[in-house]
């Protein structure tokens, strides 16, 4: 059968199906067929959209969130550039000195022991020291700075038995020993200069202890309770500042730094670090009775006691010649009220002194050294060691309520 001959047939076929299905409905049918036939392809158009509704909103929700999560990724990269670039910038311009740049895989207290560790030292001491009838040799350790390429090293003095060790060893970084000797010590400032034989030593950074603010960052690196726990880390903060500690019974050591990172027996000497990894202070004491009190020696106390001895090998401390105390010690113990409200009252002139030389009489009230404000006695003597015997130094006083300037030229400390 060919194509014209199979549609003829069909066709036909067609043609008798839709007059039987025209023969099965009156004219009034097929107008209802005809009015129903919008609203059942309404109904159907309807559900389409609402699943096409449906499912357009998932699509547009899933690809939102996907387009916010890039975004916010993206944003969180540049800021995060941007407040990295900010603090290093920052660091950069105020702190220009600064080495430590703490990244990832270094803390700032990790950065400073780096920077540090090999100008600190350990010192050991041997000592004759009297038992009942018999003589007996005491060992002791403590700890030190080098502040000189060239062999000088910073510690404190009761290190060193004030000066009357009989041996004295230093033990670098590298595990060397080496002796030392005694160049200048103080056991009133609790500081003492040492020398050895040795070269090209990495030097610690002094900082400026004046500058120092309760509440900064504060390391300590030294030997406490002996060589077994040699270069021992501690850190905490600036606990206070000017606080004075007695260390014996005649003995009371003021103007210094409280910190609370841990000090122990053998820290004695070591550094105090600032986050810089600049040493602000000489360890020195602890309160044995309470935790968290550790105490330190400014550095700026000991700057000019270190320049002079690397610039001449030693130290003559220069001197005024008078016994004295504080106007706050003076008026509590006498029930009385001076004139001025700070200041050193002179109690007793020595004879041939500068002071005596110079016209200081008992009962002064020395209130300034060349415009510098005077409070006790211990700001007095530390005062002292920034000049040199035969130097001369203006001194303002109080003489019965009446002020007067005397000009006093320094002896060197006998």
């Amino acid at each position: 059968m060919n194509d014209d001959e199979f549609k003829g047939d069909n066709q036909e076929e067609i043609e008798n199906q839709e007059i039987i299905f025209e023969s099965k409905y009156n004219d009034d049918d097929k107008e209802k067929i005809k009015d129903d036939e919008p609203k059942a392809e309404e109904r159907s158009y309807s559900g389409n959209a609402n699943i096409a509704n449906i499912t357009f909103k998932w699509k547009s929700l899933i690809v939102v969130v996907l387009i916010i999560s890039l975004l916010s990724g993206l944003a969180g990269s540049f800021i995060g550039i941007k407040v990295f670039s900010s603090n290093e910038n920052s660091n950069t311009s105020n702190n220009q000195e600064i080495v430590i740049n703490p990244n990832d895989s270094y803390t700032t207290v990790s950065a400073v022991v780096q920077k540090s560790m090999s100008s600190v030292v350990g010192i050991t001491t041997v000592e004759i020291k009297d038992y009942l009838y018999t003589q007996q040799l005491v060992s002791g350790v403590g700890s030190g700075i080098i502040v000189d390429s060239d062999g000088y090293i910073l510690t404190n003095s009761h290190v060193i038995s004030d000066g009357n060790a009989k041996e004295i060893q230093v033990l670098f970084e590298d595990g060397e020993k080496v002796n030392a000797e005694v160049v200048w010590v103080d056991s009133y400032m609790d500081l003492a200069v040492l020398k050895v034989n040795k070269t090209n030593l990495p030097v610690a950074v002094l900082g400026d202890s004046d500058s120092l603010m309760v509440g900064e960052l504060a390391i300590a690196i030294g030997n406490p309770l002996g060589l077994e726990f040699q270069r021992t880390v501690t850190s905490g903060i600036i606990s206070g500042l000017n606080r004075s500690v007695q260390v014996d019974d005649n003995m009371v050591i003021e103007n210094l730094i409280q910190t609370d990172a841990s000090i122990n027996p053998g820290n004695s000497g070591g550094p105090l670090l600032n986050a810089k990894g600049e040493v602000v202070g000489i360890n020195t004491a602890k309160i044995s009775s309470a935790e968290g009190l550790g105490f330190a020696i400014p550095i700026n106390t000991a700057k000019p006691i270190i320049e002079e001895v690397i610039k001449t090998g030693t130290y003559q401390k220069a001197y005024i010649g008078i016994k004295g105390v504080s106007v706050e010690e003076y008026e509590m113990g006498l029930g009385v009220d001076l004139a001025a409200e700070s200041g050193v009252v002179v109690l007793e002139v020595q004879a041939n002194s500068p002071a005596s030389k110079a016209g200081l009489q008992n009962g002064d009230i020395i209130t300034k050294m060349n415009d510098k404000d005077i409070e006790d006695m211990y700001d007095l003597k530390n005062s002292l060691y920034s000049y040199k015997p035969g130097e001369k130094i203006s001194l303002e006083i109080l003489r019965n309520g009446e002020k007067k300037t005397v000009e006093v030229t320094l002896e060197a400390s006998k």
